[in-house]
């Protein structure tokens, strides 16, 4: 499988994203290709050699992938390998897991607040307001959902 010079681009600014969002390089890269192959479905050796990377990075990388919910995998009768996929279906699903984590975190920097020292004004005020703006995020995502569903119904 070839790619064009502006999917190659398209990869690696994909990639970029994901990396400046913690993932690994190779993760991020699986997720540049899956996003932008003309193909649905890549094989193993598709992804490695498309990418350029070893199949044990490549390995780790799919598994990681798999584990996060970000991809994955079918097969077909008769054929023995797996073809895998983003899971673009289920970004709702994303989102919900990721407005709980932020809701989980906030917590977290409430009770961080609460046995802060007095003695820097300056930073607590500042996590304060993070915390302020963690709840008004909290509050309008699930909202702001909500609407866009009952737009694009």
């Amino acid at each position: 499988m070839m790619l064009s010079e502006k999917q190659k681009v398209m990869v690696e600014k994909v990639g970029i994203s994901h990396e400046m969002a913690g993932m690994q390089p190779a993760a991020a890269r699986i997720m540049g290709l899956l996003y932008v192959a003309d193909k649905p479905e890549l094989t193993f050796d598709e992804i490695t050699d498309c990418l350029h990377i070893a199949k044990s990075a490549t390995s780790n990388a799919i598994n990681l992938l798999l584990q996060g919910d970000h991809i994955e995998y079918i097969t077909y009768l008769g054929d023995r390998k797996r073809y895998f996929r983003l899971k673009v279906s289920n970004w709702r699903d994303g989102f919900a897991r990721r407005i709980e984590g932020m809701t989980k975190f906030n917590e977290i920097l409430r009770q961080i607040l609460e046995v802060r020292t007095p003695d820097t004004p300056e930073f607590n005020n500042n996590l304060k307001e993070l915390i302020d703006f963690l709840d008004f995020v909290n509050q309008e995502l699930p909202r702001l959902l909500h609407k866009w569903e009952s737009r694009n119904k």
